[in-house]
Formats: C-alpha cells, sequence, structure tokens
C-alpha cells in the first residue's frame, strides 16, 4: 500500500482497494489486487509498468469504463463505480479530460469543431464556448487552422488540438495515455510542455501514463504498476 502524499489529505482521486480480475480460458487471470493509492488536487502524477502490467485497465477503471470486482474509485468524493453507466458517461464528460497516443481526432469534423465537441455534449453551446474554443486555439499556436481538417496537420499538430480539446471543458483529473509515443523526441517535448503549462494554468490534476522516464521525471510523483501492485518511487 502507498502511503498518501503530505498534500492528499482530501484527494482528488483516491482508489481503494481496487481490484480486477479477467477470465482467459479456464483460468483467471488477476491483474491487481487491494491497489491503493491517492492523488491530490493539482499534481502532476506518471504512471509506469511494463506492457500487460495493467496500466491501461487502471485507466479504464478510473474513468469509468469498466468496472472494478472489488474495491472504490473515488473522484472529488464521488464513488464512480457505484454509479449506473449513464451516471458515469455524464459525470466522464464532464470531469475527466482525455489525452491519447493517437490523438483521436474525429476526422470529418473541423479543428474548431474537434475542440468544441466536449463542451457541445454538455448541452454548452453559445458565443462563449466558441471564444474559448477560439482562445485555445491561439494558445496552442493553431488559430489559423481552426477551419482545417486532421488529416491536413502534422502529427504535432494533432496533438496540440487533442490536448486543447481534453482541457476545453476544465476537467478536475486529466487522464494521458502515452501522449508521445506517436511523437518524434522534439515534437513530443513540445507536447508536453503545452501539456504541463495548460494543466498548471488550470489547476488540473494529471495522471499520465508512459513507458519513457525522461516523460515521468517531469511528474511530481512516479508510480510503477509492478505485479499486481502500485510503487512510489520519487520524481
Amino acid at each position: 500500500m502507498i502511503p498518501a502524499s503530505p498534500s492528499s489529505a482530501t484527494p482528488l482521486l483516491h482508489l481503494r482497494g481496487l481490484t480486477k480480475s479477467y477470465r482467459e480460458g479456464e483460468s483467471t487471470r488477476t491483474v491487481f489486487a487491494d491497489l491503493e493509492t491517492r492523488i491530490a488536487k493539482g499534481e502532476r502524477v506518471a504512471l509506469l509498468g511494463r506492457s500487460g502490467s495493467g496500466k491501461s485497465t487502471l485507466l479504464n477503471l478510473i474513468s469509468g469504463i469498466d468496472q472494478p470486482d472489488r474495491g472504490e474509485v473515488i473522484i472529488h468524493g464521488t464513488v464512480l463505480n457505484r454509479l449506473g453507466e449513464h451516471e458515469r458517461t455524464l459525470f466522464r464528460r464532464r470531469h475527466l479530460g482525455f489525452v491519447f497516443q493517437f490523438f483521436n481526432l474525429i476526422p470529418t469534423l473541423t479543428v474548431l469543431e474537434n475542440l468544441l465537441l466536449p463542451l457541445e455534449l454538455q448541452g454548452r453551446r453559445g458565443p462563449a464556448e466558441h471564444q474559448r474554443a477560439l482562445e485555445l486555439l491561439a494558445a496552442v499556436d493553431l488559430a489559423e487552422r481552426a477551419a482545417a481538417f486532421p488529416d491536413r496537420l502534422s502529427g504535432g499538430e494533432q496533438q496540440r488540438v487533442a490536448i486543447a480539446r481534453a482541457i476545453i471543458h476544465r476537467p478536475a483529473l486529466l487522464l494521458a495515455d502515452e501522449p508521445t509515443g506517436n511523437l518524434d523526441a522534439d515534437t513530443g517535448r513540445q507536447a508536453l510542455d503545452l501539456l504541463d503549462t495548460l494543466v498548471r494554468e488550470q489547476g488540473a490534476t494529471l495522471l499520465m501514463v508512459t513507458h519513457s522516464t525522461e516523460v515521468a521525471a517531469r511528474a511530481d510523483r512516479i508510480l510503477t504498476l509492478r505485479a499486481g501492485r502500485l510503487e512510489e518511487a520519487p520524481a
């Protein structure tokens, strides 16, 4: 069990006794058992682990896409796995943001339309939302590409749009899954600089899955998922 960090007396994210298993043929594979950790508001935490260690499974549980066998995922005081599927979807749209390795932009929507999508899913449409999207595009240095489609952008530009989209609705918790994994080293560093700046400006909490020790070194704390347990190392 990982002790809480000093700043996490009232954590933004609390994983308590989290257990998850899968059936594999005639046997059961336990991904992790009684997993515990706390992440405070405003913390930037890197999650390391070998392929197959359960990092993606853990992100799916934290986001409410999947459900644990036992234990609780508590975000902002809400026990996420006690909510029904529709309630979890609404909670995810309001309180979580996502950055993916392969950007996950919708190819039939323009850059601006991609950026506005998280707000529209919450029923938030109007001049204020449009203005926020334009301001974010300017912040990521893509104001002139608002009408472009994703396939006209470079990989780095697509990831900048994806980062802006992830924070446009001011989520409390941002989940980043290998955000530099599809970028070259220099472009990856630029994307991380941008992500770090925007997360700090908004006071959001960041949990970032990565294989890169260089990326992990930017975090306030480093957690490693190993043999079904979370271990902490100094950042």
